[in-house]
């Protein structure tokens, strides 16, 4: 690769709003990227591809001479970064991608025990993983419910939920939808943790029912931190309903969905 690199990378960075934003699309490292600016370092077979890719260029062109490189970007230009410049949401959501804080201590697994919108009575335990992809915080949730109202049958309905987090401030915002059905969408916001070892987080979540009336409901919620790593067939099979007095389900959480201490309208944390 030769020197020209750099320069070409300016080039295509400009399409951009930062370089900072290209290194979070990218998930590359900032202090990595500016020595490729810099012509300090090249970029290994690896991360020339992936770089490439990115802004729609062959490798090898990045090492063209930078008036060339010009004349070719300036007849692609149109495409250089514009399929989600001109997305709209896209638009919308970037001042929430740019001043959303660092999610990474909160990557992992988690039980979400919630008080059941569908089946009211009943405490829904459900599998969270949330993750860091180029730089985004997505998480997915799955649920199993029991078909019939208030019973605890084997044959159970599947949901599958996809969604992105925020931490705006000092709480965390989280947003989904159900990806199987693509019938309905919900809304958690968690009260994040100040201790260095996170083990409970209390919330609220909105969304619907999935009885024939699509109720609007809000209910407390409580994630409880399993690990980065977890047996996911053992842990899945406790994904299900719960009656509320359930030995499984112990005292702290019950009190947590049903008396959560209140401050100033919002619930403390462990």
């Amino acid at each position: 690769m030769s020197h020209h690199l750099g320069d070409n990378l300016r080039l295509l960075c400009s399409h951009y709003r930062s370089i900072a934003e290209v290194c979070r699309k990218l998930d590359i490292n900032r202090a990595q990227f500016n020595k490729y600016l810099s012509a300090e370092s090249q970029p290994t077979a690896y991360n020339l591809k992936r770089i490439g890719d990115f802004f729609g260029v062959e490798g090898y062109e990045l090492g063209l001479p930078s008036d060339q490189f010009a004349r070719l970007i300036g007849a692609r230009g149109a495409q250089i970064g514009a399929p989600a410049e001109r997305d709209p949401l896209h638009a919308l959501l970037q001042p929430l991608r740019e001043q959303s804080g660092d999610l990474s201590r909160y990557c992992g697994y988690y039980f979400e025990y919630a008080n059941c919108m569908s089946v009211p009575g009943t405490i829904l335990v459900s599998l969270i993983h949330l993750r860091e992809e180029g730089g985004t915080f997505l998480f997915e949730r799955q649920e199993r419910q029991a078909t019939s109202a208030g019973g605890l049958a084997e044959e159970s309905a599947r949901c599958r939920y996809l969604g992105a987090a925020f931490q705006l401030q000092d709480r965390l915002f989280l947003i989904d939808y159900e990806s199987l059905t693509i019938n309905e969408m919900s809304q958690t916001i968690l009260i994040p943790s100040f201790k260095s070892r996170i083990t409970r987080l209390n919330g609220l979540k909105t969304g619907v029912s999935s009885g024939d009336r699509r109720t609007p409901a809000c209910t407390r919620v409580v994630w409880e931190f399993l690990g980065t790593e977890i047996n996911r067939i053992s842990t899945y099979r406790q994904v299900m309903l719960y009656q509320p007095d359930d030995p499984r389900i112990d005292e702290d959480i019950r009190q947590r969905l049903a008396h959560a201490p209140v401050r100033n309208g919002l619930f403390e944390v462990e």
